[in-house]
């Protein structure tokens, strides 16, 4: 994947800018509900249903070091509406001390997993960012999950830019209505 094909839907669903700087990807990250692989189409819609009726998405970490260590973090920049996002951003997961070439399941989770549920209409990006670690990390698990900042975080821990990045959209059931800004 070339770091064009990696960015532009970062940008153009604005998750460089909402959530993240500008960074060129340096790994793979592949985010799996059930079967359906959300980074073959970055901003994909995926029903909160599918994605909260399970303990959690299987998220790949590429490469095949395991000395090389990545935090993961999920976010919502959009709670708790997409035209008021008085929440952003929203931590949905956090987890530490994933070893390359393996799952999410490897790491230490420091936020449990909390599925998407938007209660209010309007399309809601549900944003995995990953960092590459120096080594072992000591994190803190954040007091509360509103108003987290990925780039807060990844500055006090010393993360530095992601490595790689992915999102997909979701709205209520039943909703109507599309992003305003």
């Amino acid at each position: 994947m070339s770091v064009a094909t990696a960015i532009d839907p970062l940008t153009v669903g604005q998750v460089i800018v909402d959530v993240v700087n500008m960074f060129v990807p340096t790994i793979t990250i592949s985010v799996y509900f059930e079967t359906d692989d959300i980074t073959d189409t970055n901003g994909c819609e995926i029903k909160p249903s599918m994605a909260i009726n399970h303990p959690k998405p299987r998220v790949e970490i590429g490469g095949n070091d395991l000395r090389k260590l990545y935090t993961l973090v999920m976010v919502d920049p959009d709670a708790p509406n997409p035209c008021d996002p008085t929440m952003r951003e929203y931590l949905h997961w956090l987890v530490v001390d994933i070893p390359e070439g393996t799952d999410a399941t490897f790491g230490q989770e420091i936020t449990s997993y909390e599925g998407p549920s938007p209660t209010i209409v309007g399309i809601h990006r549900y944003v995995f960012v990953l960092f590459r670690q120096s080594g072992r990390q000591t994190t803190g698990a954040p007091g509360w999950r509103q108003n987290f900042c990925t780039r807060d975080f990844a500055e006090i821990y010393n993360l530095g830019l992601p490595v790689a990045a992915t999102y997909f959209n979701g709205q209520r059931e039943g909703g109507w209505g599309g992003r305003r800004w």
